[in-house]
């Protein structure tokens, strides 16, 4: 673990990064991804299973990885600002990972409130990179998990559809299915619906990471 000092926004900010081969500029790593995990007034942290899925999924195919916590979560200062705060600690990992590595293809990944805070995030990287200093990063993937797109404002979210896919089961007891899929095709983005699984995919985190593998490989795990 690693402490983002100030600039962090809130004050520090709490980072898990893997290096491939232990170096950050490993020449045979191009690609960097960046997790957002579920909301912290649920008990949401870094370390939670479907991130965790992701992480293992992005470090078992060769990326960089990097997960961290929001604002106010574990060792990071602050308090819960609502998605606005932790898209700009986000955005603040974003300037930390450039400064750490030349990789510089994003794989972006996010679950619940994570996944609001990740669709706002590429849209940052997409349309005001060179705000961030971050011009030379190229989104290659944006992976939204079961995302919080009811209980927070997403009807002007507007993202790539050939980069962006969506996720989540037909059983969610915290987001509706309806509005999930609603969202999905209004963006024509593709979409995986697994039968039966809750918000937290519980006994399905395989078959999550099969399809993570099949949405940006084009593969089956």
């Amino acid at each position: 673990m690693q402490l983002i000092p100030a600039p962090a926004p809130a004050g520090v900010l709490e980072v898990d990064a893997l290096w491939q081969n232990d170096n950050p500029n490993d020449p045979t790593t191009d690609t960097v991804a960046l997790l957002c995990h579920p909301n912290p007034l649920f008990d949401g942290t870094m370390n939670n299973k479907v991130v965790t899925t992701m992480y293992r999924f992005a470090r078992d195919n060769g990326m960089h990885v990097v997960r961290f916590n929001f604002r106010g979560v574990g060792q990071s200062t602050g308090e819960h600002d609502y998605a606005e705060g932790e898209v700009v600690d986000a955005m603040t990992v974003l300037q930390w990972i450039a400064e750490q590595t030349n990789a510089r293809k994003l794989w972006l990944g996010g679950f619940s409130f994570g996944g609001y805070v990740t669709a706002r995030v590429a849209e940052q990287v997409l349309e005001a990179a060179h705000i961030w200093g971050l011009g030379d990063f190229e989104v290659t993937k944006i992976a939204l998990i079961a995302p919080s797109v009811e209980k927070n404002d997403s009807t002007d979210i507007s993202l790539p559809a050939d980069r962006t896919f969506e996720i989540y089961g037909n059983a969610d007891e915290v987001i509706e299915p309806d509005n999930m899929q609603a969202f999905a095709d209004r963006l024509g983005i593709e979409v995986s619906v697994v039968d039966g699984a809750g918000h937290f995919f519980h006994g399905r985190l395989s078959e999550l990471k099969g399809l993570l593998d099949k949405h940006s490989f084009g593969q089956d795990s």
